[in-house]
C-alpha cells in the first residue's frame, strides 16, 4: 500500500518536526505529568514529613507508657498527684489553700 507522493513528501518533509514535537511531548509528561518528576518529589516530601510525625508519636507514645508505668507502679507519685491534684491529704493533716490573685496588669489598686 503506498501512499501518495504528496502525504510522502509532506511527510518526509515534517518528520523531524512530528518526532520532535513527540519527544518534547514525553519530556513534559515525565516531568509535570500525574506519575512524573515533581509528582514524585512532592509525594517523597509528604513521606518524608509524615516519617517525622511517625518517629514524633513514637517518641510520645514511649513517655507515655513510661508515665503509665510510674503510676502503677510508684507509691509517691501517686501520693504526690493525690495531694496536688485531689487535694487528699494524710489523717490529722489540714491543708491550707492561699488564693492568687489573677495576674492583671490593667486593674491595678487604685485605677478604676
Amino acid at each position: 500500500m503506498a501512499l501518495p507522493d504528496n502525504l510522502q513528501a509532506f511527510l518526509q518533509r515534517h518528520l523531524r518536526t512530528f518526532l520532535g514535537l513527540v519527544v518534547v511531548l514525553l519530556l513534559m509528561d515525565n516531568i509535570f505529568g500525574t506519575h512524573g518528576f515533581l509528582a514524585m518529589r512532592r509525594t517523597q516530601k509528604e513521606i518524608a514529613a509524615l516519617k517525622k510525625e511517625l518517629q514524633r508519636l513514637n517518641d510520645e507514645n514511649q513517655q507515655l507508657a513510661g508515665q503509665v508505668k510510674a503510676l502503677k507502679s510508684d507509691p509517691q507519685l501517686i501520693e504526690k498527684i493525690a495531694r496536688d491534684e485531689l487535694g487528699l491529704a494524710r489523717p490529722g493533716e489540714v491543708i491550707i489553700r492561699i488564693p492568687q490573685q489573677p495576674a492583671n496588669s490593667s486593674s491595678a489598686p487604685g485605677k478604676p
